[in-house]
Parts: structure tokens; C-alpha cells; sequence
């Protein structure tokens, strides 16, 4: 099945779970921002979970498909129209050639995923298929889509009683899960673990961080979260010898504003790192946009081994 772009979006990729074991060269992960709806998606088209999908932020676009196949839509709620009727999402649809998917603006979450049986084919790259936007690497050439291009999907064929099965799949988990984590002024709560460089920062310092309000800034894009609120005093400044850094990482630059480190993020940085947030937590705030506020809840590995 080909996958014809109308009209783009603002920003869409292909992208799967990531691009694993090549930091110590300086290549990022990339991959879904949130990770938890493309497994979604890709189990309701019984495709492999770490299949490549499409990756569509704020607003969809328009699709065409040329062939016969299974999609779905999981993620965020861009009011999706099959051949003009409403489409749901967290479904598998079959599709016939000639169907159009037109997407609107995200009104609820941020980031969608639209998968086809089979996932989209397009080269594989150091072990992914995922788009990396600042190294050019992966996706389609390495760069967001546009107007006119052509993608595949795999040649795997989905037979009826697999479509019926999934047709049953659990609804909107990660919507479902931000909107339990949202209190009713609108603050979303995301657990993370201290360290490893909390000890640079006094208990004063982390009462400020986790009693505090932090809104998500227009400086906000799949490399990293930047927060504004209160700032975090350290010690004896954050400056530190370049390590190693992960999905989740909270750093903390000289100004005391968090900075949480996302999907694109770089393979080192030379900031202190206040804590981590939980990769269960990661699909929630990659959910939220500019002007989000946030509280983070400190955990402890105690706590998480309980609720296991």
C-alpha cells in the first residue's frame, strides 16, 4: 500500500521506538516521542511493536492511500475524517485505494501516530527506520514530509480474524492516564527519581523543585522541555564534565530553569542533572505543549518496587 501526503501538518516524521548503541558515536536515539501510543498503534494493525509509524504533532494533515490495508490512529485526538466521516482513533480501520484521512488540529494531547499494517517502509539506518531531524538521518531522507511524497508500507498481510481480535485493544491509554494526572487547574503531575547529580543542589533547593509550578516554555521541541518557574539554586554552580544523558534527564543550567531532555535529545551534556523523570511518565509529557504547567513528585526506587 502507498501513503500519499496532501498537506503534511506542521510536523510529521516517521518514527518507531528508536535508534539504540550508537551514542558513544554522537547519534541520538530519536524515535517516538511518545512511545507508549506507537506500541498502540502498532498492536492494533498486529504489526511488530517497534515498527515505523508516522509521527504528527499540533495538527495532521492530509493523507491518500493507494492500495488495501489496516490503519490506526492513537495518541492525541486530531479529530480525525476517513472519506469524510469521523474516524475513531485507538481502532483498526480498513482502508481501500483512493481513501482519504484528513487530520485536524490536536484537541486533546499533542502528538499522534498513524499506523498502517505493515509499517512504513522506508531504509533502515544504524538499526531504525526512525527520522533524526538535526542529523539528517533515518525517516525519508532524513527531514520532516511534505506536500507530494510517497511512502510504503511492508508487504505484511493481515487476515480478518487478526483485525476482529484487536479490535478490542484497550482505548486512548496515554490520554486516559494524562487526564488522571492533570488535577483540575490544569497541572499535570510527572513522578521522576532524584539524581545523579542531586547532590549538588541543597534541600532547599529540591523543596523549591518539587513544591513548584513549572509551565512548559515556547522553547519546547523533541530534543528537550524547556521550563520556566522558579529557579533551582545549586551548591557551588551545575557545571559539570560532559556525560552521558538519557530520554527524561532534568537538567539544570546556570539560570536554575529545568531543562527535561526529550526523544532528539544530545548523546552528552555538561549541566548537573537534578533527577529523571519515569519513562512511564514520558509518554504523558510529551502529550503537552507551550503553556502546560507541570509538578514534578519525587519517587524513590522503594516506592517503585511496591507498586510492581
Amino acid at each position: 500500500m502507498k501513503i500519499k501526503v496532501i498537506s503534511p501538518g506542521v510536523l510529521t516524521t516517521v518514527q518507531d521506538t528508536g535508534r539504540f548503541g550508537h551514542q558513544a558515536a554522537g547519534i541520538p536515539e530519536a524515535g517516538a516521542m511518545d512511545r507508549e501510543s506507537l506500541r498502540l498503534a502498532n498492536s492494533l494493525v498486529q504489526n511488530p511493536e517497534d515498527a515505523a509509524t508516522l509521527e504528527l504533532t499540533v495538527f495532521g494533515g492530509t493523507f491518500e492511500f493507494d492500495g488495501e490495508g489496516t490503519i490506526a490512529l492513537t495518541g492525541a485526538d486530531m479529530r480525525p475524517f476517513l472519506n469524510g466521516n469521523r474516524m475513531s482513533i485507538n481502532t483498526a480501520v480498513p482502508v481501500k485505494a483512493g481513501d482519504r484521512l484528513e487530520l485536524g488540529a490536536a484537541s486533546r494531547g499533542m502528538r499522534a501516530y498513524l499506523a498502517v499494517s505493515g509499517g512504513i517502509d522506508v531504509p533502515v539506518v544504524l538499526g531504525s527506520r526512525s527520522t533524526d531531524l538535526k542529523s539528517r538521518l533515518g525517516g525519508l531522507d532524513g527531514r520532516k514530509l511534505r506536500a507530494g511524497d510517497v511512502l510504503e508500507s511492508g508487504s505484511r498481510p493481515q487476515a480478518a480474524a487478526e483485525l476482529a481480535e484487536v479490535q478490542g485493544s484497550p482505548c486512548e491509554p496515554v490520554l486516559q492516564r494524562l487526564a488522571q494526572a492533570t488535577d483540575p487547574e490544569g497541572v499535570t503531575q510527572i513522578r521522576f527519581l532524584f539524581g545523579p547529580q542531586d547532590s549538588m543542589f541543597g534541600e532547599e533547593a529540591k523543596r523549591t523543585f518539587t513544591e513548584s509550578i513549572y509551565t512548559l516554555s515556547a522553547a519546547c521541541d523533541r530534543m528537550g522541555y524547556r521550563l520556566e518557574g522558579a529557579a533551582i539554586p545549586s551548591i557551588s554552580g551545575t557545571d559539570i564534565l560532559s556525560e552521558g544523558i538519557c530520554f527524561g534527564s532534568i537538567q539544570v543550567p546556570a539560570n536554575g530553569q529545568p531543562i527535561v531532555m526529550m526523544a532528539d535529545h544530545q548523546t552528552t551534556g555538561g549541566y548537573a542533572k537534578i533527577g529523571t523523570v519515569l519513562s512511564e511518565d514520558l509518554p504523558l509529557l510529551a502529550q503537552l505543549g507551550s503553556g502546560k504547567r507541570i509538578h514534578f513528585v519525587p519517587v524513590t526506587l522503594e516506592e517503585l518496587g511496591e507498586s510492581l
